[in-house]
């Protein structure tokens, strides 16, 4: 990677979007550090320990939710709402008419995503604001005006990382939302360290020989991400040989790449999601409270329930989401259509159910790998006692936009110093 960077910035044209891009990551970096108004974030700081959900929106934001800044929420309403509309781009037979439209179509869709975004932002805004005022009384004034205002400062702070994503993707390198998470996570990197140390050989809480293991148990599960997410079953395609005219179309081979993780990091995300809502509920609760008091004990991250659940809801919404972006019926008439047919396998029905069959044993592979890099932490935490503070969801995206923007710049080299056929 870099070697690819140091190739990239010979080129003026990419020099000037990888600068572009940096400069548009330090003006994030620069915003999580504008506190709200009418908040003590003292106050916030004891909460996000005790809370697996906030704990998880804090990385995701780079530390801006411990300390409460206008990117306290980060991006994430943004990719919760991409969630939704995908979904409901399979439900809604409008939606797919426009997804079908082209580049228009997907114009539209993306507009009624940011729409979406301002909402849910708000929604999520509100209610956080409302739950840190009732647990820890974070508001230097509780009443409805200073919700107001908190509310509408963290939605703001998030349409503008919609709009610095949107910037990035455009006339940057590489993808600006997932650059966006990819810098937070990557800034929380130097304080874990420190506190890794600081357990080690101050407060003497850690034996100093698993600082080695620990660094080999995160190379090795570094190396796992990357070895499964270029896994890919090849399916050997034939075109048979038409004529047309004066003309003879097809006759060539080439294959179907089927992923081993399809899904990528979304059924983390959404597994997340499910299983924050008792954490979630509990928080406009009394904390003294029968059901408060059951969420902390059940539905902690070191609780073995918790850990059980996380894998199974992983492995589900694995299944769910390939179900919902692979459409093996599609490809089999398109194949046939064009006089594509798999080698040994007849067209039509057959082809269908042969990829169907090839996909649910990729998917049950790529959700249990899925389950293990979530849940391998957890469980590490739990014997060795120390805090692992990247979690399988932050390696498996610092590593999935480390790898697509290297494939990125790669890609681009290739165009600008390739010399066609005349040479």
């Amino acid at each position: 990677m870099w070697e690819t960077l140091k190739n990239a910035w010979k080129i003026e044209d990419l020099r000037k979007k990888i600068i572009f891009t940096l400069i548009m990551l330090l003006v994030y970096r620069v915003g999580t550090y504008v506190p709200v108004p009418g908040v003590d974030s003292s106050f916030i700081k004891a909460v996000i320990d005790q809370s697996g959900l906030l704990g998880f929106l804090n990385i995701i934001s780079g530390g801006a939710f411990a300390n409460f800044t206008v990117f306290a929420m980060s991006i994430t309403p943004y990719i919760n709402a991409s969630i939704i509309m995908q979904l409901l781009t399979v439900a809604i037979p409008k939606l797919e008419q426009l997804a079908k439209e082209g580049e228009e179509g997907r114009k539209k869709i993306a507009q009624y995503t940011r729409y979406f975004t301002v909402i849910l932002a708000f929604i999520q805004a509100f209610g956080i604001t409302f739950g840190l005022a009732r647990s820890s009384g974070a508001l230097l004034q509780n009443n409805v005006w200073t919700y107001i205002v908190v509310s509408m400062t963290l939605t703001a702070g998030t349409a503008f990382l919609m709009w610095l994503g949107e910037q990035i993707t455009e006339k940057g390198i590489g993808n600006g939302i997932s650059l966006i998470i990819f810098t937070s996570i990557i800034s929380r990197a130097p304080i874990a360290v420190v506190r890794l140390f600081e357990m080690a050989f101050r407060t003497k809480s850690m034996n100093p020989l698993l600082l080695p293991l620990i660094l080999v148990f995160m190379v090795a599960l570094i190396a796992g991400v990357i070895f499964i997410d270029m896994g890919q079953r090849r399916i050997p395609v034939q075109y048979s040989k038409r004529v047309v005219g004066r003309k003879v179309y097809g006759g060539q081979s080439t294959h179907i790449p089927m992923k081993v993780n399809s899904s990528g990091v979304l059924p983390i995300i959404f597994a997340v999601s499910v299983l924050a809502v008792p954490q979630t509920i509990a928080q406009f609760t009394a904390q003294d409270s029968g059901f408060a008091l059951w969420v902390d004990k059940y539905f902690s991250q070191d609780s073995g329930l918790y850990a059980v659940l996380y894998a199974l809801m992983i492995i589900f919404f694995t299944f769910f989401y390939t179900q919902i972006t692979f459409n093996p019926v599609e490809i089999s008439n398109n194949l046939k259509q064009y006089g594509g047919f798999v080698q040994g396998i007849r067209p039509g029905k057959p082809t269908a159910d042969y990829l169907m069959r090839i996909s649910n044993r990729l998917t049950l592979v790529g959700a249990l790998f899925l389950a293990f890099v979530a849940i391998i932490p957890i469980v590490v935490t739990a014997i060795t006692k120390v805090p692992m503070s990247f979690g399988g969801t932050a390696i498996l995206i610092v590593v999935g936009v480390a790898m697509e923007t290297s494939k990125q710049l790669e890609s681009q080299m290739l165009m600008r110093h390739y010399k066609g056929f005349l040479k």
